[in-house]
């Protein structure tokens, strides 16, 4: 039975729409008509013409079709394509800790399954998007539906070119209810409406109206940043400026596709009508990668003229400008918030030129370096779920903060400690692969001796530890052991004790694991280290079983839940309870976990 049969709800992760979806009946029809035979279709256009919305609209209107779902990658906060793999697993919550994340994996997971890949933004990583459809599709129940701004050039894709909305000819005779048919005209007055309530379309603003959308070439997104201005000023000086705006651009030569003019024009309009500090704001916010809270905001965008209090007022104005959008979702606790690509892009530009680039992403990559340190801190507690669940909405930013310590002389350092943190994190979230991608970049980058290179080297040996790469794993162990021993790290080298018992536990030496597992217990034991202190003990039990010691083991594994009910660490109760199921089920799997 599929989840859908159980649920009653389509499987998938399509979001809901937020704003109304305005024409496009065209295009519509035509693309769930392609969708019927083509096994990858790629809708096309320049920025800001509504690519995506198109997509999801009718990706929602075909999922019928796909009982085994629609699934939503958005790609545009991806900048290494070698990480696009584990992207798709964790999108299709593929979990294989034995397995790095391949596209013939991937191929092998869909190939009994009906299922409708989107593939939003790829148009910075065209040739390894084409080359992993190219392999996917051999999943004979497979389609994918992809947004670029241009073609991705697989073999048998087929385009459509997503055109502007549809504007009247001012040239010909209107009136309001011919006008009002067109899309742009209706989007402009939908968004218009939203901004100033009581605004309609009437005899008195049409053909200024109609101009306005003329001028902006019926692109979507330019056509709502200018909708947005009907608060502050009358359609006739909306249209007057926007004719200042583009005949600078026009006769500047700024930019060399006339397409693109309006949109550039709209947001740089949108730009212009911001106070200097939701400008700033603006550009700094263009950091974040997907998502980011309002935490995350006060310590990035702060500082250079703005302070932390000014931050929450800048947001919200952001907001109401529509540069940035709240995501709504009713599982979140903390306001979350997006940029669209385009509005992304601009103010990268705007951050670059104003010299405060590297100043800002190194606020980024400390605040992510921050938050990292205190979830390990918290790990084996009351708010482990809170902090998994945070750090994988974060995943995105995670990403850019240690690719900035990748390029940045000096920082490949940072970059082991927040690897090297995320241990915990790595695992329970089945991404491995990506953890050692990581860490072997930034061991390479930052071969001098420290505190931090044995830990990474440790947690490097770890994780290939739990992809069964044995020799991988003790040759990493024995490196972050001598290291330990040479500067006298005493946590790294419980670590490493613990690293080996497994070691042989998995290679079915249970004699040496024992022995070496109660080493590592009391050497965490004594470093007043509870998360060593509870790895060890949930080892001890299933080594204990194999052994054929009963009492020991089920005495190890009620120890080991004791612990996990002392800190309130439910989730790590889980894998404890596991453990102990090994060796006659789950001592106390009856009582209710306290709170």
């Amino acid at each position: 039975m599929t989840a859908r049969a159980r649920s009653g709800r389509p499987m998938g992760n399509l979001p809901g729409e937020v704003t109304s979806f305005v024409g496009r009946r065209r295009e519509t029809v035509r693309a769930v008509r392609l969708m019927r035979t083509a096994r990858l279709l790629t809708l096309t256009g320049v920025a800001g013409v509504g690519k995506t919305r198109l997509a999801l609209r009718v990706a929602a209107q075909v999922r019928e079709a796909f009982p085994h779902g629609v699934w939503l990658v958005e790609l545009a906060a991806l900048t290494d394509g070698n990480l696009l793999p584990q992207t798709l697993a964790d999108v299709l919550d593929i979990r294989d800790q034995l397995h790095a994340p391949t596209v013939g994996m991937l191929a092998d997971h869909l190939a009994d399954k009906r299922l409708l890949l989107v593939l939003d933004n790829c148009e910075h990583l065209v040739d390894v998007c084409a080359m992993l459809v190219s392999e996917l599709l051999a999943a004979p129940g497979l389609q994918v539906l992809a947004t670029s701004r241009h073609s991705l050039g697989a073999v048998g894709e087929q385009l459509l070119e997503v055109p502007p909305l549809s504007v009247p000819d001012p040239d010909q005779p209107m009136t309001t209810r011919t006008v009002a048919r067109h899309e742009a005209v209706q989007l402009f007055a939908e968004r218009a409406a939203v901004a100033q309530p009581g605004f309609a379309l009437n005899a008195g603003n049409r053909a200024t109206v109609v101009r306005i959308c003329q001028r902006l070439d019926g692109i979507p997104l330019a056509i709502e940043l200018v909708a947005l201005r009907v608060r502050a000023m009358p359609v006739t000086e909306i249209l007057t400026r926007l004719d200042d705006y583009l005949e600078f651009l026009t006769t500047g030569s700024l930019i060399a596709v006339p397409r693109l003019q309006p949109l550039r024009a709209a947001i740089d309009w949108s730009f212009a009508l911001c106070s200097p500090l939701e400008q700033q704001l603006w550009a700094r916010a263009s950091v974040f990668a997907g998502e980011f809270d309002l935490e995350a905001a006060e310590a990035v965008c702060s500082g250079q003229g703005i302070t932390r209090e000014d931050v929450f007022d800048l947001v919200a104005a952001l907001v109401d400008k529509s540069v940035l959008i709240r995501i709504h979702d009713d599982a979140d606790t903390l306001a979350r918030y997006r940029m669209l690509e385009a509005i992304r892009h601009y103010g990268q530009e705007q951050l670059a030129s104003s010299h405060h680039l590297t100043a800002v992403r190194l606020r980024h990559r400390d605040h992510y370096r921050h938050l990292v340190t205190r979830s390990e801190q918290e790990w084996l507690g009351p708010n482990e779920l809170t902090w998994f669940t945070r750090l994988r909405r974060e995943h995105a930013n995670l990403r850019i903060a240690l690719a900035f310590c990748l390029t940045q002389p000096g920082q490949p350092r940072v970059g082991l400690e927040i690897t090297a943190a995320l241990w915990h994190y790595w695992i329970r979230s089945c991404t491995h692969t990506e953890g050692r991608y990581w860490l072997d970049q930034t061991l390479q980058l930052d071969p001098e001796p420290s505190t931090h290179r044995a830990k990474a080297l440790g947690v490097d040996g770890w994780l290939a530890l739990m992809q069964a790469d044995m020799a991988t794993a003790r040759s990493l162990l024995e490196q972050s052991r001598e290291l330990a021993h040479w500067l006298g790290d005493e946590l790294a080298l419980a670590r490493t004790t613990l690293g080996f018992g497994v070691a042989a536990f998995n290679q079915n030496d249970l004699p040496n694991a024992i022995t070496l597992l109660q080493d590592a217990f009391a050497l965490h034991q004594a470093l007043n280290d509870p998360t060593g202190v509870w790895l060890a003990l949930l080892y001890l039990a299933v080594t204990a079983a194999g052994l054929g010691d009963t009492d020991r083991a089920i005495a190890f594994s009620e120890e080991c839940l004791a612990l996990c009910d002392t800190r309130n660490a439910y989730p790590s109760r889980i894998y404890a309870c596991r453990g102990s199921a090994s060796v006659g089920g789950c001592p106390a799997t009856s009582r209710q976990p306290a709170g």
